[in-house]
């Protein structure tokens, strides 16, 4: 517990930093948030494990879950931004780290799962969560270069948006990371088809249809980026209504199942 703790105060401080530094367009506090978001993504880890690795065997509950993606955003986003202008994401994924903890903290919900999993079901769970969390990203993502492109059509610049990279930038960058998330969500789905009993049983149906529709919107925003030449608000349109069916899928279920129905 002593861990969660001091990530979630290491969270609030290394975000009221970023916004502190973006609010007034300074960078001396720059590599201070840096080195906080660090450890507190660390700790985030530290505490998660003990927390999903218990001697009935491993917590896959709602909370638990929402909690462990939100790191793998955290650390992806930690590692990119050495060599990507992609702190400004730091702003949304940051806080829902902290958010994460906070539930997980304050809730006593758990799903353990005692069955010992097989290395293709584990890869199956891990190429899941990636790529919930790669496409988590491309859409905090598309949220900013839906504030850049409003502003600059409106003409209102703003600190906040000087501090930006370039639109045709930002939009490179949302395409990679949906791309990367494709392929995540590539893999996940095919070991899932070859690693699980059945993929349309009723317990999985509702995941498995809304995950290949969530797949088939990503892929077609790729293909129509490629072959048209979509952005914009349309590549905005299409990266939000992938990321809710997908949405749906991993989390949508669990919160009935675990938090209304109470099963």
């Amino acid at each position: 517990m002593m861990t969660l703790n001091f990530s979630i105060l290491l969270y609030l401080v290394a975000t009221g930093l970023l916004i502190r530094q973006w609010l007034t367009a300074q960078d001396k506090k720059a590599h201070l948030a840096q080195y906080f978001v660090i450890a507190a993504v660390i700790f985030h880890g530290i505490a998660l494990y003990s927390i999903i690795i218990t001697n009935q065997g491993m917590d896959i509950g709602f909370f638990s879950a929402l909690s462990f993606t939100a790191w793998l955003m955290a650390t992806l986003l930690v590692v990119a931004s050495f060599s990507l202008p992609v702190g400004s994401l730091g702003l949304l994924v940051y806080p829902f780290a902290l958010i994460s903890l906070v539930l997980r903290a304050t809730s006593d919900t758990q799903n353990i799962l005692t069955d010992q999993l097989t290395a293709g079901l584990e890869a199956h769970i891990l190429f899941s969560v990636l790529a919930y969390s790669l496409l988590s990203i491309s859409v905090a993502q598309a949220i900013l270069l839906y504030i850049q492109d409003k502003y600059l059509h409106n003409k209102h610049p703003s600190g906040f948006l000087r501090r930006l990279p370039s639109l045709e930038t930002m939009e490179i960058l949302l395409f990679r990371i949906i791309g990367l998330g494709v392929i995540a969500l590539s893999i996940s789905l095919l070991s899932g088809f070859l690693y699980l009993d059945d993929m349309f049983a009723q317990s999985l149906a509702h995941k498995t249809v809304l995950s290949l529709f969530a797949w088939s919107v990503f892929v077609g925003l790729l293909w129509g980026h490629h072959k048209f030449g979509w952005r914009g608000k349309t590549a905005i349109k299409w990266s939000i209504s992938g990321f809710t069916l997908l949405m749906l899928a991993y989390f949508g279920s669990k919160f009935v199942i675990e938090l209304v129905l109470k099963q």
